[in-house]
């Protein structure tokens, strides 16, 4: 299912901390993916939030797309890539 063009550029959140070089990693595969298709993106510390410490500081970095977690630790960029397509 593709979005409408109505709907905008599709968000990705990466959920981190600093110090993971995990993190660091799926920072730059969300840049380079960013050139071959664009996208909104923001950064999330988890230490920011307690709730978000709870529920992710032994999954990250998680990626969501439009609101929906498409991968975490290990991350998948091929699965963040296929969310933004539509499929």
């Amino acid at each position: 299912m593709t979005r409408p063009a109505a709907a905008g550029p599709h968000r990705v959140v990466l959920f981190s901390a600093p110090g993971c070089h995990l993190c660091e990693e799926a920072r730059l595969g969300l840049q380079q993916l960013a050139r071959r298709t664009p996208f909104v993106f923001s950064e999330v510390d988890i230490h920011s939030d307690p709730d978000l410490e709870r529920r992710w500081v032994f999954e990250i970095p998680v990626i969501e797309v439009d609101g929906r977690v498409v991968t975490q630790a290990p991350v998948d960029l091929e699965r963040v890539e296929r969310a933004l397509r539509g499929r």
